[in-house]
């Protein structure tokens, strides 16, 4: 299966989950091996090219078909920025589902360095400072194109301020492969 066909499968399994959410009645979710694969998705809602709704998993620990149906349903009714999502705002809502790889740490010893290795437009970057933890994926680098102003809205993200800096800060990168219904 090519990985435009993998990414309209993905895209179904999303608005059909959030479909019967609404009280459609249930159809049979698609089959096949690499959907019963463990992966790791973030689903996006968006209206009229504005955030609506994103949530998703940064590790692999539940079949990918589960967690896009799961992340798709979470993305619609319960991120904690937005109300949930209404029957008559979905005709509206586009749906974008994003598959992780896995993420690999970055190794630095100050902010300098940490910046310097940034991939615009490559990398989503998970920061992590004690219990506080937040995450962009790459398509963020479209509204925040510098690797300072990325790290700093990151930051802020988590809880903390956006000139935070601290040795306790570890990052991850990891990349994406998307579809968005629009593109088919």
């Amino acid at each position: 299966m090519t990985p435009a066909a993998q990414g309209r499968l993905l895209l179904r399994i999303a608005r059909q989950s959030i479909d019967e959410a609404l009280g459609q009645p249930p159809a049979p979710y698609p089959q096949a091996d690499w959907l019963a694969q463990p992966g790791a998705t973030f689903v996006t809602l968006t209206q009229n090219g504005e955030l609506r709704g994103c949530i998703g998993t940064l590790e692999s620990w539940r079949p990918l078909g589960e967690d896009v149906r799961e992340n798709a349903r979470a993305a619609a009714f319960r991120d904690p920025r937005f109300p949930p999502l209404g029957a008559d705002e979905l005709a509206r809502t586009e749906i974008e589902v994003s598959l992780l790889s896995a993420a690999t740490p970055l190794q630095f010893g100050n902010e300098a360095e940490a910046l310097a290795q940034l991939r615009p437009h490559q990398d989503g970057l998970i920061l992590s400072c004690g219990a506080r933890r937040a995450t962009f994926l790459p398509q963020v680098w479209e509204q925040l194109p510098r690797p300072a102003q990325f790290l700093a809205h990151l930051k802020v993200k988590a809880g903390l301020p956006g000139d935070y800096w601290s040795d306790q800060i570890e990052l991850a990168r990891y990349q994406v492969e998307k579809w968005r219904e629009q593109e088919f």
